[in-house]
């Protein structure tokens, strides 16, 4: 969450930086926000205060009482009695407003990096990196198959049975298929091993863990819970990972940390309704390989450009056409800062398909599930900044391996880096 002080220090500057997200009724939260913390904080000054009080009177008591003043004694105990009972209401008062700040302020978004372009929807998102890798001319008529056609007729694809299975937006790959998927994922964690930690979190989380790292409460519709043990499929490896260290205290020395893990993720693309659902390309359970830092603020802009220089080589290696986009603040997930997008060229479908999302959540994140650093040789604490990207979504990039390299007898060509996981498969050809 943005920090509350932003809100009583410069509240006219923290307004003109939301406003760039192009909603105005951010706005209206951030000025309720402010009032709330106001009256917080008159709350708190007046309960003190009573609480203080309380306390003199009963030093006061205690002296009357030594000196045989029975009845100043009393006196003074039925004025304290009154007090305690009006140090009790401010203190209920104090906690039902706390939680209606706290509450508000788990809505309100991210403010937006500086340099992040304005905008208000994708058409306004800005193509920083390529198109690189995109023939010179058309694509020849056999890449021009949509991969669920092409899988199909491979047998690498059923997505009929998993829908029998498990119902509609689920998928299931098979053979070459499934090992392929697989091959995908070993590939990106080989390419991360050497600065980052490979974790394997648990694929159910808590509802606080869910919240931390901003997908609570306002995306809950798209998630998938398990409502019985208070528990949710994750929908992205960045929220477990995002909380390894939550309410921890790290030293400086250990920043940035580095994490990557290998997950399912879970959606229910509750807002799916009107978008192109076949094959691939958007599903409710798929694999993704995730990479993650925890920062110091200074560290951020390194690590967002190490983060996206290896989801672009990851995509460039497999030797698929891509392009990086950066996202416009009308554009912007909730715990955005900034964030660029890895887009690779689907034939098949004549679009660009999102692969990885790389993005810096500055303190957002950190704040939401507490995770402080100390710097060397100084008191007190610090929020740290997260950062994320995806090292490899299995499902579309699987997609664009189908349509860019199909050949014209259908077959498909394994890329070259993939194939020391693919057991001495080459080439995926028609079941005989």
């Amino acid at each position: 969450m943005i920090d509350v002080r932003l809100l009583r220090t410069d509240l006219d500057a923290t307004l003109a930086a939301m406003s760039r997200r192009g909603r105005p009724e951010l706005l209206d939260q951030l000025r309720a926000a402010a009032k709330l913390d106001g009256r917080l904080r008159d709350i708190t000054a007046e309960r003190d205060a009573a609480r203080a009080h309380v306390n003199e009177l009963s030093k006061q008591v205690g002296e009357r009482r030594r000196t045989g003043d029975t009845a100043g004694a009393d006196e003074l105990m039925a004025q304290s009695r009154t007090l305690g009972e009006h140090e009790q209401h401010l203190d209920g008062e104090h906690t039902a407003v706390a939680a209606e700040l706290r509450d508000l302020l788990l809505v309100i978004p991210n403010l937006p990096h500086p340099e992040a372009p304005d905008g208000v929807s994708e058409e306004d998102n800005v193509v920083v990196h390529g198109p690189f890798g995109l023939p010179d001319g058309e694509f020849p008529e056999h890449q021009r198959v949509p991969h669920w056609e092409t899988g199909a007729a491979l047998g690498i694809l059923d997505n009929e049975r998993a829908v029998k299975i498990s119902g509609s937006m689920f998928t299931m790959t098979r053979g070459l298929g499934a090992t392929m998927g697989r091959a995908l994922c070993q590939l990106a964690l080989d390419r991360n091993a050497d600065a980052f930690e490979e974790i394997r979190p648990p694929s159910l989380v808590t509802t606080a863990t869910l919240t931390a790292s901003g997908q609570l409460p306002k995306f809950a519709d798209d998630a998938f819970a398990v409502e019985r043990d208070d528990l949710w499929a994750i929908p992205t490896a960045e929220v477990p990972l995002t909380s390894i260290y939550g309410a921890e205290i790290l030293d400086e020395e250990e920043l940035p940390k580095r994490l990557m893990a290998f997950t399912p993720s879970y959606r229910r693309e509750a807002g799916s309704a009107g978008k192109d659902t076949r094959g691939m390309l958007r599903a409710h359970e798929f694999d993704k390989v995730e990479i993650l830092a925890i920062a110091m603020p200074e560290q951020g802009p390194a690590l967002l450009d190490e983060l996206l220089a290896r989801a672009e080589g990851l995509i460039a290696e497999l030797g698929l056409p891509y392009r990086t986009i950066e996202i416009c603040t009308g554009d912007f997930g909730q715990s955005h800062h900034r964030t660029l997008d890895v887009e690779v060229y689907s034939p098949g479908t004549d679009s660009w398909l999102e692969v990885s999302s790389v993005s810096w959540f500055s303190d957002y994140q950190g704040r939401r599930a507490n995770i402080r650093f100390r710097r060397r040789g100084q008191k007190g604490t610090e929020i740290a900044h997260t950062l994320n990207g995806s090292a490899v979504a299995v499902p579309r990039v699987w997609a664009a391996i189908l349509e860019n390299y199909r050949q014209p007898d259908g077959s498909v060509v394994v890329p070259e880096a993939l194939r020391p996981y693919m057991r001495g498969a080459e080439c995926i050809e028609r079941p005989a």
